[in-house]
């Protein structure tokens, strides 16, 4: 069934019905269009302008055929043209003259706008969870690691000394600020547009802050126009999940080097990895690997939207009907993402002695080594040179600060004595890093509470 025949003398071209037709996509928010009927009709029955017969009727219909699509009794018509024509017409076919009253007082432009943000606001609110649960494993590997040395890296190089609790901290920074984001978005675009008609309301005596309240929206749109035609939220949703997935390719990206023969930080667990069809002895960080790829699919369904609404006149174009495939598919990219990578992480376990061996080697206590002698009266531009040149030491001998002698380092500052070697240690170099958002214990377990309340609120 059309919805718009009256007009037209003719049948349209089937190719044309097939290039129209959203039906395959849209049929996702088949419970979102329903709920937003059953508002409606209830909002149309409370101003007098349905009969509480027809809405008994409408609503018992539309429940009915919610269920028997939930139940599979129920299989989608491809002839229709989009979810709305194929529920009310299924109305139609089973309550009669009654199902016809439903679309009073809106149109398909403000039914569409409101199907979609009912659509969105449940993904965030379910995106939002799917972060919660990444969050709380990124905090269990915290609170497990708060001593475990690994080097801190600058330009991919070992720079100074960190534990891994430091490290994942960061993760649950971004992470965190990805909430946040989702939370001010959903914050923003929980306001009704149905009412709005197709661009300038109706001269019904709709009651739209009734609907919007039955629906569980904190108002009604502000502006008939722009409540038909906005699509910023999809925009903002889209720009979040880009985020997202840019964080997750982040550490993705070092879960995939530290899972390396030469780094060896990690041994991801076998069921989220796979192995080579000709070479039996590897064992490959898919899960990782892909979605580090899967971040550009996320970033290109942004720009899409970008693309296709730059250049639309108000109000409502049919290129808007682009928002749904590529919103959905980003949507359904970025949790399948963050649900598989909290279970890759969640399992992960941490070679601890080759983290720390590693931080050893990479000469991290240098900069240490440099205050070591700052604290002894040696200006730091000296004591920098100083260090360079041990640096420069222990590459030809192949040896770390650490297993020089007092001699050796004498020989090249006199000003070094034997409390050098606790100074420069692993442990004193993290521990005396007391400021906030450092890596000693003491930080690492202030933030570690502040992330338990967080979590728990």
């Amino acid at each position: 069934m059309k919805l718009w025949g009256g007009r037209f003398t003719k049948e349209t071209n089937q190719l044309v019905n097939n290039f129209n037709a959203s039906l395959p996509f849209d049929r996702r928010f088949y419970k979102q269009d329903i709920e937003g009927s059953i508002a409606h009709v209830t909002m149309l029955a409370k101003q007098g302008i349905l009969s509480d017969d027809d809405k008994a009727a409408i609503i018992a219909g539309l429940t009915s055929i919610r269920d028997d699509i939930d139940s599979g009794a129920l299989q989608f018509d491809d002839e229709s043209e989009d979810i709305h024509s194929f529920v009310e017409a299924e109305l139609i076919s089973r309550i009669g003259d009654a199902g016809k009253r439903l679309h009073t007082g809106r149109s398909r432009n403000d039914q569409v706008a409101l199907d979609m943000r009912l659509y969105t606001r449940d993904e965030l609110t379910q995106t939002d969870e799917l972060l919660k649960g990444l969050l709380k494993v990124i905090l269990r590997i915290m609170k497990e690691n708060i001593e475990t040395y690994m080097p801190g890296f600058t330009h991919l190089q070992k720079a100074q000394p960190i534990t891994v609790a430091h490290h994942f901290g960061a993760y649950f920074e971004m992470f965190s600020r990805d909430r946040g984001r989702i939370a001010d978005i959903y914050r923003r675009m929980n306001y009704c547009p149905l009412g709005a008609g197709a661009l300038a309301g109706t001269t019904y005596p709709l009651d739209r802050e009734y609907t919007a309240s039955l629906l569980g929206f904190a108002g009604a749109t502000a502006n008939s126009i722009d409540s038909v035609s906005d699509r910023d939220y999809l925009i903002e949703f889209l720009s979040a999940m880009s985020t997202i997935m840019m964080h997750l390719s982040r550490f993705s990206e070092e879960i995939i080097i530290w899972n390396s023969n030469e780094y060896r930080f990690i041994e991801l667990d076998d069921a989220y990895s796979t192995g080579s069809s000709i070479m039996p002895q590897k064992k490959n960080p898919d899960i990782a690997e892909l979605v580090r790829g899967k971040t550009g699919r996320v970033y290109g369904a942004l720009m899409s939207l970008l693309t296709t609404m730059k250049g639309l006149p108000l109000a409502y174009n049919k290129d808007m009907q682009e928002d749904k495939e590529l919103t959905f598919d980003a949507i359904d990219t970025t949790k399948g993402c963050i649900l598989l990578f909290t279970g890759m992480l969640d399992t992960m376990t941490f070679n601890k002695e080759v983290m720390e061996k590693s931080a050893m080697a990479g000469f991290t206590n240098a900069t240490d080594a440099a205050d070591y002698l700052v604290n002894h009266g040696v200006p730091f531009r000296d004591a920098h040179g100083i260090i360079g040149q041990i640096v420069l030491y222990c590459i030809d001998k192949g040896i770390s600060i650490d297993e020089m002698s007092l001699d050796e380092l004498k020989a090249i500052c006199p000003v070094f004595e034997a409390d050098i070697y606790d100074a420069i240690s692993l442990k004193t170099c993290v521990e005396k890093r007391l400021t906030k958002g450092a890596p000693s214990p003491a930080a690492m377990k202030e933030a570690i509470a502040k992330y338990e309340e967080y979590l728990g609120e």
